[in-house]
């Protein structure tokens, strides 16, 4: 999880990635901030996310994402 963290961090360090729980439904994360996310996290934890992930209930928070992960692995 730390590891998701920081990679959200360096793109964009002005989001509270470790408290916001509407990164989705609030609009912090825009269309271009979520296919950076995207790419970042397939190059990182190696990893596929298809269009079917991309939902808001896997990008509202850090958790959701780490969760995706953690199911896209299995």
């Amino acid at each position: 999880m730390e590891k998701l963290l920081e990679l959200l961090e360096e793109i964009d360090a002005d989001i509270d990635f470790r408290g916001c729980k509407t990164l989705i439904d609030d609009a912090i994360l825009d269309s271009f901030a979520i296919l950076e996310i995207v790419s970042e996290i397939n190059d990182e934890f190696d990893v596929q996310i298809g269009a079917s992930d991309i939902i808001p209930e896997n990008f509202n928070s850090a958790e959701g994402m780490w969760n995706m992960i953690q199911n896209l692995k299995a």
